[in-house]
């Protein structure tokens, strides 16, 4: 039961099947563009400019990342490349059509990263026939006025006139060539897919220690899908608009139920950034190498070492001096900024490995304020999450979890499968093989909860946190600031 997930990228080919180049070089193997490309900034602040009714599905305006900028980046700068695309796809989507030789999208895909309106594409499906896949939720009129009517004209649609659930099964599986190029048998079901955040939302949303049988349960959780960036995931019953947290999204995750994605465009990435950019890092790579274990664990190792030697009273003390705001690669959420910048203050001329760690730990908190903020900005917008769970490479780091319990004061459940993104692709397989009947109905049987990490209990945690969570914030409103006044000075 093969399922394929990815990134968001936008994928250029043409009629063919053949890569179309998206970069300055001509080169048409680099015919995608990855989610992390901030090339688009401007035509995101055009296209946001225009207030479609769209925007508000998306937290009141696109972001860089999505693909209606990156499209619109294409258009004014590769005229060339523009001619020659027949399908702008996401990789997900397009490995999904290789396999299958199936041209029908996810949900996941067009409504999260493309603007299609999954509520209205239901709404075509419930007065016509279930199985009819066509593609109505483009808001046509929203193309046209951005510059990209082009996309949306004729039967065909370079991004796709056939729209489907997550976990549809796709075509008749796979296609005798792509089953000799994978090893695979022919006619194996493919899932319509999933970004891969998304697949772990779905590999861990029902992880809990006791199953409970309340519908509105899962409206009280959030998922944390933390890699390169950090995605929190959570769904609702009823469509809740966020200011600065894309969606609602329609089914976009799990089927009928709004989903609700906050983001850190930067966290794993941060991580790796601070202690790169140091002058210890390679010594600190040596001794981990030497010591078999990872970089991390012996950065904890050191802050553990640390809180003994200074007599601290809980690791977090030792960042009283050293403040982190992580928006070096722009804040996506709450506050929809991409222009954002990050800002360290505290910095000295110490050299040694425990002043690396000591950066590494405020910037492990930084993530957790930032994530403390979205929480607190969407319950404080109709969601009333409680309880978090968290997948993806970082919630391997018992700092980093601890961390957040103990910032955002909200138990953290750990899923018993590690790979959560891969549990979620595999549960997509299994929907579209009829092993379940339904992606919910999966996700109760497949889920499973491993270990569950409460907030400290020490009042004096709570103060500390508190306070340097003040002290967050107010970092952002400095940068306003200052960026206000040179402004003035250029103007």
């Amino acid at each position: 039961m093969l399922r394929k997930i990815w990134l968001f990228l936008a994928v250029a080919v043409d009629a063919d099947g053949s890569p179309v180049t998206v970069s300055w070089s001509g080169d048409s193997r680099r015919n995608i563009i990855v989610w992390m490309d901030h090339r688009a900034v401007k035509q995101a602040e055009k296209i946001n400019s225009c207030n479609s009714p769209v925007l508000q599905y998306c937290g009141g305006s696109v972001s860089p990342e999505m693909q209606p900028p990156k499209l619109l980046w294409v258009k004014e700068n590769l005229q060339e490349s523009w001619s020659m695309v027949f399908r702008w796809m996401d990789l997900s989507d397009w490995l999904s059509y290789r396999a299958t030789g199936d041209d029908t999208r996810s949900l996941c895909t067009t409504v999260c990263k493309w603007t299609y309106l999954g509520h209205a594409h239901m709404q075509h499906i419930n007065e016509k026939d279930s199985r009819d896949m066509e593609a109505c939720g483009w808001d046509d009129d929203f193309w046209e006025e951005i510059g990209l009517g082009d996309l949306v004209e004729g039967h065909h649609a370079k991004i796709g006139r056939s729209v489907a659930f997550p976990g549809h099964a796709l075509g008749s599986g796979i296609t005798p060539t792509a089953a000799k190029e994978l090893g695979l048998v022919a006619g194996t079901p493919v899932g319509t897919s999933l970004i891969d955040a998304h697949a772990g939302g779905v590999g861990v949303m029902e992880s809990l220690p006791e199953k409970e049988n309340d519908n509105e349960a899962i409206c009280h959780r959030m998922v944390l899908v933390c890699g390169t960036s950090t995605c929190h995931m959570a769904v609702s019953r009823d469509k809740l608009f966020i200011p600065g947290v894309w969606g609602p999204f329609w089914s976009a995750m799990i089927p009928e139920y709004w989903l609700t994605e906050g983001g850190q465009s930067a966290t794993g990435a941060l991580l790796d950034y601070i202690i790169e950019s140091h002058v210890a890092s390679p010594r600190l790579a040596n001794h981990a190498a030497s010591q078999k274990t990872s970089l991390f664990q012996l950065l904890n190792n050191i802050l553990e070492s640390m809180m003994r030697e200074l007599q601290c009273p809980f690791i977090a003390a030792l960042t009283e001096d050293t403040h982190v705001l992580p928006d070096f690669h722009g804040n996506r959420s709450p506050i929809a900024d991409p222009k954002a910048k990050g800002v360290v203050f505290g910095l000295t001329l110490d050299p040694s490995e425990q002043q690396l760690a000591r950066l590494y730990l405020a910037a492990v908190q930084a993530i957790a304020y930032g994530t403390r903020h979205i929480v607190e900005h969407c319950n404080a917008n109709g969601h009333k999450i409680d309880t978090l769970l968290a997948c993806g490479g970082l919630s391997k780091n018992a700092l980093f979890i601890q961390e957040h319990a103990d910032i955002i004061g909200c138990p953290i459940i750990l899923p018993r499968e590690s790979e959560s993104v891969l549990l979620g692709a595999a549960i997509l397989g299994a929907v579209a093989a009829k092993k379940y009947t339904c992606l919910s109905e999966a996700m109760k049987a497949l889920n499973a909860a491993g270990q569950v990490i409460h907030p400290s209990t020490d009042s004096r945690v709570k103060k500390y946190h508190d306070s340097k969570y003040r002290i967050f914030r107010e970092l952002y409103q400095q940068q306003l600031s200052q960026r206000s006044i040179m402004a003035q000075a250029l103007a």
